[in-house]
């Protein structure tokens, strides 16, 4: 008999996206050993290229992931585009989060972070409909397979991307089963702003009052430094060599008593989230 996927967690757990640098291997499997050893909480596999893992590897993950107290998330691959102007393209989008949503499920994951796609030469209204229907079907097959994994539609950092934070929040309040993975240095590329305790604190206080204060106690937050330009993200940086006054950020996430994990995605990897992990439980 299947186990549940893990349970939703009671506190804020810091971790890496994909394996960590230090890693003896670059298999998951050393990745969520390294992770533990280093004192972290978290990993989100990351599958952005291509999901390979077989039904043997993803209950080895899982066993591995169980016994060190390792919770994991899955981010499908980068080539997901529910907005291309080939129906087949769109077809195989759809195809691949399901896939990510399966394999997740074997290996423990709570939750499979994916990008939408672009908006090409839709309008955003027609562009957010023309998702709604996509995930809505998604989810529709997830459901009739049992599958609790959550879909997590992450805010994305180029303005020609479908992500902003509301069409994020307004998705995820129209449709059971997906939620939100808020990225903060996605935001502040796109926006060219919310990098101050005051935004930080609007942003949560948003998605509390969209999605309800449950949402608040099980967030999947991204962050790193960025650079970016007047059409958004650029690449990411090391939070110390970058303006993203993640200090601060801390401040609002310690105050407004979020649950659930955050994931580092800088360059400086394990050291980065390490950083925040220290930050975040040195605060009163």
């Amino acid at each position: 008999m299947e186990r549940p996927v893990t349970s939703p967690v009671k506190r804020l757990l810091f971790g890496t996206a994909g394996v960590p640098h230090t890693s003896e291997g670059d298999s998951t499997l050393k990745g969520i050993e390294r992770v533990s050893a280093l004192g972290l909480d978290c990993m989100e596999i990351e599958h952005v290229r291509g999901i390979r893992m077989g039904a043997d590897t993803a209950r080895a993950v899982r066993d591995k992931a169980e016994s060190l107290g390792i919770t994991l998330s899955l981010h499908a691959p980068y080539y997901i585009n529910l907005l291309s102007a080939d129906r087949g393209k769109r077809l195989a989008s759809e195809k691949y989060i399901l896939t990510a949503a399966r394999t997740a499920r074997l290996c423990g994951a709570h939750s499979v972070v994916f990008h939408a796609g672009y908006y090409g030469a839709h309008p955003p209204e027609v562009a957010y409909e023309e998702i709604k229907k996509a995930l809505k079907n998604i989810l529709s097959v997830l459901k009739s397979e049992g599958n609790p994994v959550a879909l997590r539609i992450e805010t994305m950092g180029k303005r020609s991307q479908f992500g902003t934070l509301e069409e994020v929040l307004f998705l995820c309040r129209e449709l059971e089963g997906l939620a939100p993975c808020v990225d903060f240095c996605h935001i502040h590329a796109r926006e060219g702003r919310v990098n101050s305790f005051q935004e930080f604190d609007r942003v949560l206080r948003k998605l509390g009052r969209k999605l309800g204060p449950r949402a608040l106690k099980s967030v999947h937050f991204h962050v790193a430094g960025v650079e970016y330009g007047r059409k958004g993200e650029i690449k990411h940086l090391d939070l110390r060599e970058s303006n993203f006054r993640y200090d601060e950020w801390i401040e609002a996430l310690k105050q407004a008593g979020v649950a659930g994990t955050v994931i580092c995605e800088s360059p400086n990897l394990e050291a980065d989230a390490l950083m925040l992990k220290s930050l975040y439980h040195s605060k009163r």
